[in-house]
């Protein structure tokens, strides 16, 4: 039987691997994680909203009943597509006659990587528990700071980037300081806290139409969030965010300014964009190339005239893993390959409790019916019945009582000295 390498658990490799369960060839899955990730709803986690368990679920478990599909826990490395080999990081090789690479993209900091360690991203589980961590460290910190101007510093929370991200992580770090930590300290009024968004561009969520972006910088003030615009990021350090002439003294950066794809897609040689994605075939495939696809958010997609490129979300990732699942079998039967087409269901934005942006092209909302939609929408798309119900219930308890159930600080805290108290 032809074998099908697939590197990349999320929605491209995973739904790539669910449509050849039945089809006669050997499906092999490589991921450096063992679960499948719900990357939306990670800032969900990353602002204590929900537990990582909610949105994740391991791979094995998920491909139970694809009989056809081995998975393996591994990292490659390298790419020769002349002889169709994968190289993994632990020195197994893999031989393929299909192969799939779908391994999502990084956060980028466009040339300034030392960054990163002041202001993280958020694409995996330990970026959003870090974050977490980071936020709630905040706060118990200036609990115990009787220095005012300090103790601004550490009640300043800064988010880089206007993107779908950014704006759910501002609004949703608005409404922890807002509600669920109202009633949580005593010595600080957490509702106190800063909230900055900072955008580089003129408006916010510039994906969106006109309307929706300004619609979304309207909630964001109203919950309090201070949003910038035209702001361009300079340098940031330890204990302050330098942008457009500012000075922002922070020690809590969130980053969702931007992306790049990692190293591996290198080792092809092959054409790539400015974010380092291979650019692809009308079918998904490399140029000379057709047992090689490339999908998700490693691909650059230009074959649309609705859009320049592809956008890297979901949908795009799951409709292309379908894709090369089909196309596959049209190899096995003999017959001719048919070009991708992504159909644009439209986009969905939420901004705090009750709040969210729905742009479905000529019909566009804005508010608590568009929240619902955005509720369902992401229930529909998690995958397993328990982390399904879990959120649907997180999701009510926390509606109605204001709370956050995963406010739990984990990983080594640096200690601090207290300091004298008059």
């Amino acid at each position: 039987m032809k074998h099908v390498v697939v590197l990349g658990g999320g929605f491209a490799g995973l739904y790539l691997a669910k449509g050849l369960r039945h089809a006669p060839v050997r499906v092999t899955l490589v991921d450096r994680r063992n679960h499948h990730l719900f990357q939306p709803m990670l800032y969900q986690v990353a602002t204590a909203a929900l537990s990582p368990g909610d949105i994740a679920s391991p791979i094995r478990s998920i491909l139970r009943k694809s009989t056809n599909t081995e998975v393996l826990l591994g990292e490659a490395t390298f790419v020769d597509v002349e002889d169709k080999t994968v190289s993994l990081a632990d020195g197994t090789r893999l031989s393929y006659d299909y192969l799939a690479i779908a391994v999502g993209a990084r956060h980028s900091y466009f040339g300034h990587d030392e960054w990163e360690k002041f202001a993280p991203g958020l694409k995996s589980l330990e970026d959003a528990l870090d974050i977490r961590r980071r936020v709630l460290v905040a706060f118990e910190r200036a609990e115990r700071e009787p220095d005012p101007v300090r103790r601004q510093q550490l009640l300043t929370f800064v988010v880089v980037g206007g993107g779908p991200t950014g704006v759910e992580v501002a609004g949703a770090l608005a409404e922890l300081r807002r509600f669920a930590l109202r009633r949580d300290f005593r010595r600080i009024d957490p509702g106190e806290a800063t909230v900055m968004l900072l955008e580089g561009g003129p408006r916010l969520l510039p994906s969106y139409p006109a309307r929706l972006s300004d619609a979304a910088k309207g909630v964001l003030r109203r919950l309090g969030v201070e949003v910038r615009l035209e702001t361009r990021v300079t340098e940031i350090d330890a204990e302050a965010v330098h942008a457009g002439g500012w000075t922002i003294p922070s020690e809590t950066v969130i980053w969702a300014a931007g992306n790049q794809v990692g190293s591996l897609l290198r080792s092809l040689n092959v054409a790539l964009d400015r974010q380092g994605r291979v650019i692809v075939e009308p079918d998904c495939t490399v140029a000379n190339h057709p047992e090689l696809f490339v999908l998700g958010d490693a691909a650059a997609f230009h074959h649309q005239k609705e859009f320049e490129v592809l956008p890297g979300v979901c949908p795009v990732a799951v409709q292309q893993g379908q894709h090369a699942a089909r196309t596959i079998l049209t190899d096995l039967e003999g017959h001719r390959r048919q070009p991708f087409r992504y159909r644009d269901k439209g986009q969905l934005a939420v901004i705090g409790r009750g709040r969210a942006l729905a742009d479905f092209g000529r019909l566009q909302l804005a508010g608590f019916f568009a929240w619902l939609t955005w509720v369902f929408v992401h229930i529909f798309f998690l995958i397993g019945f328990r982390n399904r119900v879990l959120v649907l219930f997180e999701w009510a308890w926390s509606y109605f009582t204001f709370q956050r159930g995963a406010r739990l600080i984990t990983g080594e805290i640096s200690p601090v000295a207290p300091r004298d108290r008059e």
